[in-house]
């Protein structure tokens, strides 16, 4: 399950910071429990409707983490600081008038007993996420069979950034499923089933998105989204 924590991590991290511009140690600085900051990482060249998107993940991935983080006797009431009105996502611990005008997802707490993370895996610093365009480079050079000129930039626009996105929750998702048949316990069996469901709902709006877009050619690359996808998976 530790792998599950990191990987939450990695996408709270890519996901802020594309849409937003930064990170966790600006939404929620208690959670990377001084952890390093991501390098790398940086706002992405999106269109609105992109941008929306990523911004629901993000607020999401921020939301379960901090839920998992905190214990039974932990006080989740918000101070008039923070943001505290259903328009905006109550998991944000910035200040209100640094966040307000970007915040627009209305967040419902998740189902899962917030107390599951502490007993089953225990809460640890941020790991070091190295969320660099040339890492991502790297996975489509392997997925093409061969270097791509120029190399692929996740962050260049919506459409490289959406399939980068493709890679996290499938391989999210494979995972858990993979784990589930070696765990035992209920209470981390309930844990990764609450994650794999998130998981599962952001891997359906990607697919849908690029499916949308299945014949649309990638710039500056003669392949086109189909191409892609199809050497990824």
């Amino acid at each position: 399950m530790q792998f599950a924590v990191n990987l939450e991590f990695l996408e709270a991290e890519y996901f802020l910071w594309a849409s937003y511009g930064f990170g966790l140690d600006v939404v929620a600085p208690n959670l990377p429990m001084s952890g390093p900051p991501p390098i790398g990482a940086r706002k992405a060249n999106l269109d609105q409707l992109t941008n929306n998107i990523i911004m629901e993940f993000a607020n999401q991935e921020v939301g379960y983490l901090r839920w998992h983080s905190q214990t039974p006797s932990t006080d989740r009431r918000w101070t008039n600081d923070q943001v505290t009105d259903r328009s905006s996502c109550p998991w944000i611990d910035a200040p209100k008038a640094q966040l307000q005008s970007q915040l627009t997802v209305d967040q419902h707490e998740p189902s899962i007993d917030p107390r599951s993370l502490n007993s089953t895996v225990g809460v640890f610093p941020r790991p070091l996420l190295d969320l660099s365009a040339k890492n991502f480079a790297k996975i489509f050079d392997d997925a093409l069979g061969h270097k791509l000129v120029p190399p692929f930039d996740p962050y260049r626009d919506s459409l490289s950034y959406m399939l980068s996105c493709y890679v996290i929750p499938y391989v999210g998702l494979v995972g858990y499923v993979g784990t589930n048949p070696n765990i035992n316990g209920y209470e981390t069996k309930r844990l990764l089933a609450g994650l794999l469901g998130v998981e599962s709902g952001q891997d359906v709006v990607i697919r849908m998105y690029l499916y949308e877009r299945a014949t649309k050619l990638v710039p500056p690359y003669q392949y086109t989204v189909a191409d892609f996808t199809s050497r990824i998976s």
